[in-house]
């Protein structure tokens, strides 16, 4: 059954993230008529397909006829200050501010906000854009368990969804999740360089690469087995994958090279986080 909200929807942002998650939404049955989406620039394709689809987009917003049930916040974080700031007064006693905003924290919201504001942060990955992310979540003290059934239902239109108890986790969520597919489109590179240097084509080499990660991981989440028993169903003892993976797993080999770069990042979030 469709999510139904009791006020409207209001979107700041119709970047890659924000009409992801709104196309996403319209495909589970979302009433497009309850959602108002502020952006005074929109990319065109996105602005085009949003109108095509009855969504109403607007410059700004100074009054509402009702206050909305959830403020999804989807602009850059250099600019979320000052969106939020002229946002914040539309929000009723009873709505939920939801952020898809990198490093911006709960208390960086809840400055902008009557004492009591339910705020749910979250951090969803890339591969949203077709409906196969991840996305992270930690609410406030005041979000109540229907706010949170709610941003659950929202974000669940472009993926699985997660909630983390901690704040200060989300730095680790950031390293991972966040930050992974670059670690996977890399391995692509890689792969793809690798079936160069054994003397394939770059084009048959970059399509082997990209359709066995798409595969592998594919197979991982269809089937529920562990990343580990699947590695060892298609390891053959002194074969050809056995070979391979005596480079891979050796120490120090993958496992502890991912390990530095995830804590590097993390790293790095903090220090951006101040």
């Amino acid at each position: 059954m469709p999510l139904t909200l009791p006020g409207p929807l209001l979107v700041a942002g119709a970047g890659k993230m924000g009409s992801a998650l709104l196309r996403g939404l319209l495909t589970t049955g979302f009433d497009p008529s309850t959602i108002i989406v502020q952006d005074p620039a929109p990319p065109e394709a996105a602005a085009a397909d949003l109108a095509a689809a009855g969504i109403r987009i607007v410059p700004s917003i100074a009054t509402l006829e009702a206050p909305p049930s959830v403020i999804l916040l989807a602009v850059k974080p250099q600019v979320m200050d000052e969106v939020f700031k002229a946002l914040a007064p539309l929000a009723g006693a009873d709505t939920l501010t939801l952020s898809i905003a990198a490093g911006r924290t709960l208390a960086s919201f809840e400055a902008h906000l009557p004492p009591g504001a339910a705020v749910v942060r979250a951090m969803p990955n890339t591969p949203a854009a077709v409906g196969a992310g991840i996305t992270v979540c930690c609410a406030n003290r005041a979000t109540t368990p229907t706010q949170r059934a709610r941003a659950e239902a929202l974000l669940s239109a472009v993926g699985e969804v997660a909630f983390i108890d901690e704040e200060s986790q989300m730095n680790a969520v950031t390293a991972l999740s966040g930050s992974g597919p670059a670690y996977v489109f890399h391995m692509i590179e890689a792969l793809t360089a690798a079936g160069i240097a054994a003397g394939l084509a770059p084009d048959l080499a970059a399509r082997l690469a990209r359709a066995t990660v798409a595969g592998s991981g594919r197979l991982v989440v269809e089937t529920g087995e562990a990343a580990a028993s699947l590695r060892h169903n298609v390891t053959s003892p002194g074969g050809t994958t056995a070979a391979a993976l005596a480079i891979l797993m050796a120490k120090p080999g993958l496992t502890e090279l991912m390990t530095d770069a995830v804590l590097a990042a993390k790293r790095r979030g903090e220090e951006l986080a101040g």
